[in-house]
């Protein structure tokens, strides 16, 4: 398949798992894209392992500063911008509730929601034509014990998919997918050591791998999803059908 031939894509927070798997899948199917992460040298490995058709720029993704340094070179060196995937996202609180630090709760939204929200209307502003995929959580369908606040993020992540998608047609189309326990560094605390055991609450019996994801965010960002819009795809391995009883 070639869906984004001639196309330009930014991916945030790419330099590794999801993100890095996200660009890999584009340039596969013939597009340019533009990664960011916070380590050039990160970015400087991936670049060289995806290739001439993805450039990166390093930088905080809540930081206004990166996201005017990398729309501008996208606006220089390609001319153009077609999709945006909002996949930067943090966590550094595990616990419940009544023990996050209020300060901790403010960064994840504030990385993980608000940076979504200028990554978006900035990318619109300098010319964004065609789609958005936003990277939420299961965790943010439900409750999440132990990630509770990360839940809370995601769960406003995916009413801002809906609000902006709703905002932005039909000239551009936001949907966002929500992945499961992904076999990333990002979500190593959850399943190493006990990864059968993680992986029996799966009716497909495994954890998900970074292309699990990859795929799935192509189509949404693909013409294939025309008529798609305002919608969050759970990626799951079954775990939403798991009988009650």
């Amino acid at each position: 398949m070639h869906r984004f031939d001639g196309t330009v894509t930014i991916v945030t927070g790419a330099s590794r798992g999801i993100g890095f798997a996200i660009a890999r899948r584009i340039v596969a199917e013939g597009g340019r894209v533009v990664i960011t992460g916070r380590r050039q040298p990160a970015l400087d490995e991936a670049v060289a392992e995806l290739g001439a058709q993805v450039t990166a720029i390093a930088g905080n993704a809540a930081d206004p500063e990166h996201r005017a340094a990398v729309l501008a070179h996208v606006r220089d060196e390609h001319g153009r911008l077609d999709h945006l995937v909002n996949n930067t996202g943090i966590n550094p609180v595990y616990g419940p509730l009544a023990e996050v630090d209020t300060a901790a709760a403010r960064k994840i939204i504030d990385v993980n929601v608000i940076a979504a929200l200028e990554w978006t209307r900035d990318a619109v502003a300098a010319g964004l034509t065609r789609s958005v995929v936003n990277l939420a959580s299961v965790a943010g369908l439900g409750a999440s014990p132990g990630i509770g606040f990360y839940g809370i993020s995601k769960a406003a992540l995916i009413n801002l998919t809906m609000q902006l998608a709703y905002e932005l047609a039909p000239a551009i189309r936001v949907n966002a997918v929500a992945p499961a326990v992904v076999k990333t560094a990002f979500a190593r605390a959850l399943y190493e050591g006990h990864e059968a055991e993680a992986s029996a609450a799966y009716p497909l019996q495994r954890l998900g791998e970074i292309d699990d994801v990859a795929g799935p965010v192509a189509f949404l960002l693909s013409d294939d999803a025309a008529w798609i819009t305002g919608q969050t795809l759970p990626i799951d391995g079954g775990a939403g059908i798991r009988p009650f009883l």
